[in-house]
């Protein structure tokens, strides 16, 4: 009754209980403040929604949102998962204060920047902290030890620096500690060695150095265990043979030295040994063979000498040994070869001899084995395809001998190997059963009977060379060019008869080498179909007839080779129409008539046209003084009487001009030197060019060591300035023409150079167009910079391989990439640098160090074109990372971050394994040229 007498309270208390029903959820609101602090370009958090109406019932409202989890009553909030929400900005802290009750926090795969929160270490419930895949950098912040029940603590792939967090040790339940792909420096602190219940261990792909705590040996409770990838110094410590419960070590890339731990064959458990890319000595430990659980090991890329373990029989759950790149001998134990887990078997590159074990592939299912450049003897095992697996075989330069029988029932084959060996008999692949081989390389070998006959059963067929086979013989079986794949067709050498079967299909067709045989013949017309293709030779057949317009109305031609044939009429105009030509050699044949005008075709000098009788014009003689020479047999023994004494009359002056020049011992006398490319001007000629001097004794030094001249003919020319003593000009002058003779699309022609005994001025063809370093931080689509990339690699690949000797490039980096009026990259400056050397006494050996150097090199040229300039000398940088950092940060810099865009990631991979090959460390490591062009083969931006 006194509650009627008091209404006004009644009222109260009914307001009262309605703000408690519907007062503010504290966890939504730190979730929506949470949200309104960072970006989400994607809307990803769009269900995070303020509530329209109360929320009688009590339950925080933010459990329906994506990635927030509660308790079964859904009145706290226990996780928060933001994982691949590919959200961004700087992390919020001071909402987490809300969340005392959280056990998972997981906003991994982000791009979350700055330094952690703080705040974060104050939740003291958490068992779970993934921060992985982000960018989060800075030093890590102190206080972690807050986290008193953490368990997982992923802070994977950032961006940190500074030490490493010595405060981890202390948090008693951790069990998995990754802070791999940062750039933690400093060494690894020997509190790590005190982590009670720690399992995985990942401190991988930083910039740790120092040596490797001794006290690592006292985890006994670590199952897994990844530090390499970083800089270390010292051996391996043999306390790590302590932590008994491990299974898996991975070591690899860290600069180790000294020799492998016997004492590491106490750890019994260890199924994964990976300690390769370092400078280990020594022999491998026998005692190894005692962790039988061992299912992959590779030491491989150290200095491990002596043989291989015999008691590496023991090893029976072994799929993986890899001892490629050591410095190792002796033979292949034969217990190898009873390993019943094996598949994959890495010896290449040492220095093994004897032959390797006939069971080998008899008693597993073998799938990869490569023992390429040893000193194996002996033949390939009987039962290597046993298992029906073995898809790549590599064994080129060694000293094989016998037949390839036993590769007659091979059907799982990809990949095939051979060359540089002394195989012999007939090749009995059955190709209609290889549905799958993409490359046979048979070369330099000494088979017979000829190529398979159903060689176009190889539907997947893209590379195949039997080049330098003396006595293979046969004919070019007649489907050969339907291949649908087949890019590189290479037989020369090998006494092959017949005619060339017709090109009814040759669309991916880029290379056709089928020189010194005794093919007849004509060029068939259907090689218009191979409008792919950009390298024929054909040299020294018995081929005939006219040279087809078909083949010179091809658009990627750029060497033809057609030399010591018997080809007749005239030579097709439509080569001189080739924006891509480098090389048309006609020489030695039958050709008749006039050298078409262009000037693509007269700047291939004399030696292409040699050898024709009836061919005229430039750079040969004119045609009107070949048809008043010998147009008129009435008059030919008068016209021969008036050549022989003008001969005698031009032999006696110039021996009169040699006596006079050796009186006088004139020193300063200037010769001029042209090669492909460049009119027969004299030396005055070009010295005037870029002299106001009338005298070529008076003729002052160039200003600078580079410079612009513009010749007679209205040409401009690059010229460099070199100085020599006498004594080292013979040898100075042979490199230059070598260098001169080097041609290629992707390469600067030196067309030239005017002499003396003591200075050479070199010209060059100048290319207005900037150069790589004045261009690399324009954007370009993908399509681009993978032209540019493949371009330099031909470049390269030309002079290191197709040179003889090779040419070092000396001095690659972004400004001596230069680029022509199609924005075609093209090499300058190559073999400068080694020119210097040369002149000033050095040995020829070098050379070889400066083609590991080109490579080098290379790798970080496409570092740089692919960062857009942001990443420069950038090498030692990648080589610490792991790769699915480099990887990230590659897409992000391309624009391949979303999930449609895989086909270009995958393009972006093929692109930054090469880097990655390229730029290791140890130059022996390092792919050459030609197999780095070949892994850029096949990119679609190209």
């Amino acid at each position: 009754m006194e509650i009627f007498q008091w209404p006004h309270l009644n009222l109260l208390f009914s307001s009262m209980l309605i703000v408690v029903v519907f007062a503010a959820d504290p966890y939504s609101d730190a979730l929506l403040s949470f949200k309104s602090e960072i970006i989400d370009p994607f809307h990803n958090l769009d269900d995070w929604l303020e509530p329209n109406s109360g929320n009688p019932s009590g339950n925080v409202h933010a459990c329906s949102w994506s990635g927030v989890k509660c308790d079964n009553n859904s009145t706290i909030v226990i996780g928060l998962n933001l994982s691949t929400k590919k959200l961004a900005g700087k992390l919020p802290g001071k909402q987490f204060s809300v969340f005392t009750e959280l056990v998972e926090l997981n906003i991994s795969q982000n791009s979350f920047s700055g330094e952690i929160p703080v705040e974060i270490f104050n939740l003291t419930n958490l068992r779970s902290l993934d921060i992985s895949r982000n960018n989060f950098s800075g030093h890590f912040q102190g206080g972690v030890t807050g986290l008193q029940n953490l368990v997982v603590l992923d802070a994977f792939s950032n961006s940190f620096s500074g030490p490493l967090p010595v405060e981890l040790s202390k948090l008693e339940f951790l069990k998995v500690l990754n802070l791999a792909g940062s750039y933690f420096s400093g060494p690894i602190p020997s509190a790590y060695g005190f982590f009670k219940r720690l399992e995985f261990l990942h401190l991988a792909g930083n910039f740790i150095s120092g040596n490797i705590p001794p006290e690592l040996g006292n985890l006994q409770t670590v199952t897994h265990m990844e530090i390499g990838y970083n800089s270390y110094e010292g051996n391996i410590p043999w306390q790590l043979g302590n932590m008994s419960e491990l299974q898996y070590l991975d070591i690899a890339g860290s600069n180790l030295s000294g020799s492998i731990p016997k004492q590491l064959s106490n750890l019994t458990k260890l199924q994964s040994l990976f300690l390769f890319r370092n400078q280990l000595t020594g022999l491998i430990p026998w005692e190894l063979s005692r962790i039988l659980a061992l299912t992959n090991l590779d030491l491989s890329d150290n200095f491990i000498s002596g043989p291989i373990p015999e008691s590496f029989a023991e090893l029976k759950n072994l799929r993986l040994l890899s001892l490629m790149y050591n410095e190792m001998n002796g033979t292949v134990p034969d217990g190898i070869a009873e390993l019943p887990s094996l598949d994959t078997l890495f010896i290449w590159n040492n220095f093994f001899t004897g032959s390797l074990p006939r069971n080998l592939g008899k008693n597993s299912k073998l799938r990869w084995l490569d023992v390429s450049i040893n000193s194996f003897i002996g033949s390939i095992p009987p039962h290597i395809c046993a298992g029906g697996e073995l898809f790549k075989l590599i064994m080129f330069s060694n000293k094989f001998t016998g037949n390839l029988s036993p590769l007659s029932n091979c059907s799982s084959l990809v990949r095939i190997r051979l060359e540089d060996n002394s195989f012999s008999g007939e090749i009995p692949l059955t190709l209609s059963h290889l549905p799958d081989v993409s490359y046979i390389d048979l070369s330099r070998n000494k088979f017979t009977g000829g190529i398979p006959s159903d060689i176009s059963q190889a539907s997947k067929l893209q590379y195949f060379n039997v080049s330098n086979n003396p006595e293979l013989g046969g004919v070019i079986p007649e489907e050969t060019w339907s291949l649908p794949l087949l890019q590189n067709f290479s037989a020369s050498s090998c006494n092959i008869s017949g005619n060339l079967p017709p090109f009814k299909s040759c669309k991916s067709m880029l290379v056709v080498e089928l020189q010194k045989n005794n093919m007849s013949g004509v060029v068939p017309k259907s090689v218009s179909h191979c409008r792919a293709l950009e390298i024929i030779n054909l040299a020294s057949n018995q081929l005939n007839g006219h040279i087809p317009d078909e083949l010179a109305s091809l658009p990627a031609l750029s060497v033809v080779d057609l030399s010591h044939n018997n080809f007749s009429g005239s030579i097709p105009a439509e080569f001189g129409k080739s924006t891509n030509l480098l090389l048309l050699n006609v020489s030695y044949n039958d050709i008749s008539g006039a050298i078409p005008s262009e000037k693509v075709l007269q700047s291939m000098g004399r030696s292409a046209y040699v050898g024709n009788r009836e061919l005229c014009g430039a750079p040969l003689r004119s045609c009107s003084a070949s048809m008043s020479i010998f147009g008129s047999k009435g008059t030919g023994k008068l016209r021969l009487v008036l050549l022989l004494s003008a001969g005698v009359t031009i032999l006696i002056a110039a021996l009169l001009f040699w006596l006079v020049y050796l009186r006088k011992e004139n020193k300063g006398q200037w010769k001029m030197e042209s090669f492909i490319g460049l009119p027969e001007f004299t030396a005055n000629d070009v010295l005037r060019s870029f002299s106001s001097a009338d005298s070529m004794e008076e003729l002052p030094p160039l200003s600078a060591a580079v410079c612009k001249a513009v010749l007679p003919t209205g040409i401009t020319v690059l010229v460099k300035k070199i100085e020599w003593e006498p004594k080292r000009m013979k040898v100075a002058i042979e490199f230059i023409t070598q260098m001169g003779n080097a041609r290629h699309r992707n390469l600067i022609r030196l067309l030239g150079f005017c002499y003396n005994n003591h200075m050479a001025y070199m010209l060059y063809d100048y290319l207005p167009n900037g150069n790589l370093a004045e261009k690399v931080t324009m954007p370009r689509d993908w399509s681009t910079k993978c032209r540019i990339i493949t371009g330099i690699a031909r470049g390269l690949c030309f002079l290191h391989h197709d040179c003889n000797p090779a040419i070092s490039h000396g001095d690659l980096n972004s400004s001596t990439i230069v680029f022509d009026d199609n924005f075609e990259p093209r090499l300058a400056d190559f073999g400068f640098k080694y020119l210097i050397e040369l002149i000033k006494g050095r040995s020829s050996e070098a050379i070889k160090d400066e083609l590991y150097m080109d490579i080098y090199r290379f790798g970080e040229i496409i570092l740089e074109i692919l960062t857009n300039g942001r990443l420069t000398n950038g090498g030692e940088i990648v080589q610490s990372k792991p790769q699915d950092v480099v990887l990230r940060e590659m897409y992000s810099e391309n624009e391949a971050t979303d999930d449609s865009a895989n086909s270009l990631q995958d393009e972006i991979k093929q692109v930054v394994d090469v880097a990655l090959l390229c730029t290791r460390s140890r130059p022996a490591d390092r792919p050459s040229m030609k197999d780095a062009l070949k892994l850029l083969s096949g990119l679609k931006g190209q």
